[in-house]
């Protein structure tokens, strides 16, 4: 391994149970008991748990559960309601703290990737950063700050790269510090099941499975043409860079730009068909609202319905033209249930709006 090699080096920051943490900042008094939010906190309604705080996941809650399960399985826990507002302040508090930092002598590059998470590189002419004690010690210096000004923990992750970094946090949860390099990437996840790797969910775990590769080691040392043959010729390279632990992507602070808005709704009644097409009309609007916001008309309506059954449907058309009128996109939206069957109540609705690219293009 080169100098250049051994002396990248990136670091994954991620708040512990971001959401539950802030409201523990409001109430205080709800320190060490078992906190869950989601929906409107109520466990009576179709919600789902958006997070739980250690102690109620230490009872087997998790976030996507629905809310009624999480009160059987706790139901002295405080169910809260989701604050977007709140959240998305405390998460500017955040990243403005992570963007004041210097790493190397110069200020840190930061990749925001939501709310409670980022990617911090060094920027150019930074210098020798050291060895990962070095940067270890740097990463103490970031949860520092990050607790200095909002008063909320996080885990650091630290890779010579994005995607080892990324893993390297969960690791390190909660409260702490945690690195994952070239040298022991197989020491540390070959015999892990491929769901460990970031980018790799049940079903493509599936589909590697079936090629008879079920752990990181396995799709590592499997001939990339057999992973391109299911995947094909960019994405099944891709897959087996992640079971190598190679990552070439640079951190990268370019502001992210959104291609589409969309809205969603799980109806507490499952409703008939015949009032899905107005509740189309109303998720349109509110998508309409947020591309507004954004200054760029639409070009392509998706829709996403899900029955009573769970199973879930997703339709769209391209426009015959960039559009912001509302009439015509809820006729687009609403034209799409023609596509779908009608034979079962509809559990959740959700209509997304893809907008015409900024000028220029995204850059990320």
């Amino acid at each position: 391994m080169s100098d250049e090699q051994v002396r990248r080096w990136v670091l994954h920051v991620d708040l512990d149970m971001f959401l539950a943490a802030v409201e523990v900042l409001r109430r205080p008094e709800l320190a060490g008991l078992p906190v869950v939010v989601g929906g409107r906190g109520v466990v009576t309604e179709r919600a789902v748990v958006s997070t739980a705080s250690y102690e109620a996941r230490e009872l087997g809650i998790r976030s996507g559960m629905p809310l009624r399960t999480a009160h059987k399985k706790c139901p002295d826990a405080v169910f809260l309601p989701v604050d977007f507002p709140v959240y998305e302040e405390a998460s500017t508090r955040v990243m403005a703290a992570l963007r004041s930092l210097e790493w190397g002598g110069v200020p840190v590059v930061l990749e925001v990737l939501g709310w409670d998470e980022a990617f911090l590189g060094a920027g150019d002419g930074h210098g020798d950063l050291g060895d990962e004690a070095a940067v270890r010690g740097f990463a103490d210096h970031v949860r520092a700050a990050v607790l200095a000004a909002t008063r909320l923990h996080c885990s650091v992750g630290v890779g010579n790269n994005k995607l080892q970094a990324k893993i390297a946090t969960d690791f390190g949860k909660p409260r702490g510090v945690y690195a994952i390099t070239d040298d022991r990437w197989y020491d540390e996840m070959g015999d892990r099941p491929v769901r460990a790797l970031w980018g790799v969910g049940a079903k493509i775990a599936g589909r590697l499975g079936a090629l008879g590769i079920t752990t990181v080691r396995e799709l590592a040392a499997s001939p990339t043409e057999v992973v391109a043959g299911e995947f094909g010729p960019t994405m099944g390279p891709w897959f087996h860079r992640l079971g190598r632990g190679v990552d070439s992507s640079p951190v990268d602070a370019t502001p992210w730009v959104a291609r589409a808005h969309g809205h969603e709704e799980t109806f507490q009644r499952d409703l008939e068909w015949s009032e899905v097409p107005d509740a189309v009309r109303r998720l349109t609007a509110r998508a309409l609202a947020s591309i507004d916001a954004e200054g760029r008309p639409a070009m392509r309506v998706h829709l996403k319905v899900r029955y009573r059954n769970f199973f879930t449907l997703t339709r769209s058309r391209k426009l015959p033209g960039p559009s912001r009128d509302l009439v015509v996109l809820e006729e687009a939206a609403v034209a799409l249930l023609e596509r779908v069957e009608q034979d079962k109540p509809v559990r959740l609705l959700g209509v997304r709006l893809e907008m015409v690219p900024p000028e220029g293009g995204y850059e990320r």
